[in-house]
């Protein structure tokens, strides 16, 4: 769910992350992680603040306090604001943290929520007649309780312009890094996950709960095997039978394993990769639209533009004018 005709200008360097009490210690390291500052040129030099929603030290559910050194007033200086979590999905956040995040967005910041946060944006009104997501498990809740959101059930993460949200715990990384890879490109947001050792680049549009995330049998192996055949020969044709064929299944049974393997169909798993490398080669490469078309498997230009316009409201060439203006890394 990516929209980068939408968010791809806004600024990416000053972030204010929001700590409330008996906040979960991993949601507030999640943007902490990504988006510390380091001592690498290859990286942009983000300039990161914790700041507290409540008065006082600051109890984590892991037993112990944290004390932010900024309060509410850094989310004016802020050109990103990111909601990590809240603590329950029933509660009212504080009024002057929503009134905060009012005047941020209103000023033109980027208003994120990772996991429940989404409630805390929703809460203020932010989210109204825009698509969201939140954590899976807290999804009805979440419908039922803001009707008037266009919530996306089952995604990763949702940009919707300058108001982005995701699902929880690993899906609040790949938000980030999705944010990284909008404002500075594929190689800087690769960079930073090889440091943190997890994938690269996952499309918001997959789906959130797997029922088999790793291979447990020996036919498991064998589709993760078909899978990394698939992505490195995405220029050919691939039809789910010489999929199925190659993996020494069934057709029924390759598409049953596959749907619990990633939690998607073979032919929207097909498109997201092709997108993917379609999109690396954009902004890494001056092939042609052609070119790019015949080794992402897309065919032809037209197709090309097509799927990004389905996927990502932008033409390919946009997206490459987008990338070459972006600020350089560091």
């Amino acid at each position: 769910m990516y929209n980068r005709a939408m968010s791809a200008d806004l600024p990416l360097s000053r972030l204010a992350v929001v700590a409330f009490d008996r906040i979960s210690p991993f949601h507030l390291s999640v943007p902490w992680l990504v988006f510390e500052r380091r001592d690498d040129p290859a990286l942009p030099a983000f300039e990161l603040r914790v700041c507290a929603a409540e008065p006082g030290p600051l109890r984590v559910r892991a037993g112990f306090g944290i004390s932010a050194d900024h309060g509410l007033k850094s989310l004016a200086w802020a050109d990103t604001v990111i909601v990590p979590s809240w603590r329950d999905g029933n509660e009212r956040p504080p009024e002057p943290l929503l009134r905060a995040l009012v005047r941020a967005h209103a000023r033109g910041a980027r208003i994120v929520g990772l996991c429940l946060g989404a409630y805390v944006l929703a809460e203020a009104g932010l989210l109204d007649g825009r698509r969201a997501t939140t954590h899976w498990m807290w999804s009805e809740h979440f419908g039922a309780r803001y009707p008037q959101v266009e919530l996306q059930r089952d995604v990763l993460y949702v940009d919707d312009g300058r108001i982005t949200t995701s699902a929880g715990t690993a899906a609040a990384l790949d938000c980030c890094l999705h944010l990284v890879r909008g404002a500075y490109g594929a190689d800087a947001a690769n960079r930073l996950a090889r440091r943190l050792v997890v994938a690269p680049h996952r499309q918001g549009g997959q789906a959130q709960y797997i029922e088999q995330p790793l291979a447990a049998t020996a036919r498991d192996d064998r589709l993760g095997e078909v899978l990394a055949w698939a992505l490195a020969h995405l220029d050919r044709p691939h039809s789910l039978d010489a999929l199925a064929q190659r993996a020494l299944m069934s057709r029924r049974t390759f598409t049953r394993r596959f749907r619990d393997a990633t939690g998607i169909t073979v032919g929207q798993w097909l498109a997201g990769q092709r997108l993917a490398r379609a999109q690396r080669l954009l902004e890494t490469s001056d092939l042609g639209l052609d070119a790019i078309a015949g080794d992402t498997g897309f065919g032809t230009a037209a197709s090309l533009r097509q799927h990004f316009a389905a996927q990502l409201g932008v033409s390919p060439s946009a997206y490459r004018r987008g990338f070459r203006g972006a600020p350089p890394a560091g």
